[in-house]
């Protein structure tokens, strides 16, 4: 997997959209591991404005990571049942319901984003939820690009290789952030990483990406004792100074609040792992009010910005994978070559 990365370590510093930018990712590659930029969230000039400072930042292979998501129908009435469900809390915080945007806050990669990269040549290109279509697809791998792809069943990581995808992420119950499923919504068929693991590995002939719980180097031992050709961490990267974690969070996850995550629609439409608040207490965290991913997160964004401004966490996304432990107050740098005692 190091021929494959290109990397001193075959380690990857998971993309986290909204705690982090190409800050992080550049501390992580001059540390010898792979840095990640997310793009989920960018448009093609946001992404852009991402890639230019990187590439000049750093000479070592770096990796933007894209959804790959269905974009949902206009859904107005849902939106405002949503709206309604979360009005007590607007009017506690006093959030400004006029600041609520319209539209997908989250696109999948399109031709737009296609067009940036191949300016850009980026080593590794890395999607959630599947893959683009071929086409896309395609053209991401005309730039030379290593593809790789979250798989939380089995199934999925067939179904990757067998549509050209270079190396496949198992992405396991524990991990942090936004399960990767594409195959079925079945959160039953999800399974731990180091279960997942070892039948992902049985059953594909590419390398093998473990991720989801682990934070230290004796965790990075076991998945490699597994078969992982190589480790993504993302949890243990969030209290890094480099990382654009919010200060709400930040105190959460040195709180003893970090051992209590769950997965949730709440903040986007779509399950997703992080500490437990109010919110997701007092609503459910799977509200049948909460519109698809990913245009939940629209009545959420103001309503957070309210919150923590008065220094509260309660309708913040925190997200964390179940294994905080491994959470440092140090550099990237340090965090990087921490991890990396486990090779």
């Amino acid at each position: 997997m190091r021929s494959l990365l290109n990397t001193s370590f075959p380690l990857i510093q998971a993309p986290m959209a909204g705690v982090q930018d190409w800050r992080l990712a550049a501390a992580v590659c001059a540390a010898g591991g792979l840095g990640s930029v997310p793009a989920g969230m960018l448009d093609a000039a946001g992404l852009e404005q991402q890639l230019a400072p990187l590439s000049a930042a750093t000479n070592s292979p770096w990796n933007v990571n894209f959804f790959c998501h269905d974009s949902p129908a206009p859904n107005p009435e849902g939106e405002q049942r949503w709206i309604d469900t979360l009005r007590p809390y607007y009017d506690e915080f006093d959030a400004d319901p006029s600041a609520i945007p319209e539209g997908p806050s989250r696109k999948p990669f399109d031709a737009d984003c296609a067009e940036v990269l191949a300016r850009f040549s980026p080593a590794v290109v890395s999607f959630h939820y599947g893959l683009p279509e071929p086409s896309l697809l395609d053209r991401v791998k005309a730039t030379g690009a290593t593809v790789l792809s979250s798989a939380t069943t089995v199934d999925e990581a067939l179904w990757l290789e067998a549509q050209g995808a270079d190396a496949v992420i198992a992405q396991g119950l524990e991990a942090g952030g936004h399960r990767g499923h594409f195959l079925s919504d079945d959160l039953s068929l999800q399974q731990g990483t180091f279960s997942l693991l070892p039948q992902i590995a049985n059953a594909v002939s590419i390398p093998v990406i473990a991720a989801g719980g682990i934070a230290c180097p004796a965790g990075v031992r076991a998945a490699m004792g597994l078969g992982a050709a190589a480790v993504q961490v993302g949890t243990a990267y969030l209290l890094c100074p480099e990382a654009t974690t919010k200060a709400v969070h930040r105190q959460w996850l040195t709180s003893e609040q970090a051992a209590h995550t769950a997965l949730t629609t709440i903040f986007s439409g779509r399950p997703a792992r992080g500490m437990v608040n109010r919110l997701m207490r007092e609503l459910g965290s799977f509200p049948d009010a909460a519109p698809a991913f990913p245009l939940a997160g629209n009545a959420i964004g103001p309503l957070r910005a309210a919150a923590e401004a008065q220094g509260s966490g309660d309708c913040s996304p925190l997200w964390a994978g179940q294994n905080a432990s491994g959470c440092r107050e140090d550099s990237a740098t340090l965090v990087t070559a921490w991890l990396a005692e486990g090779f």
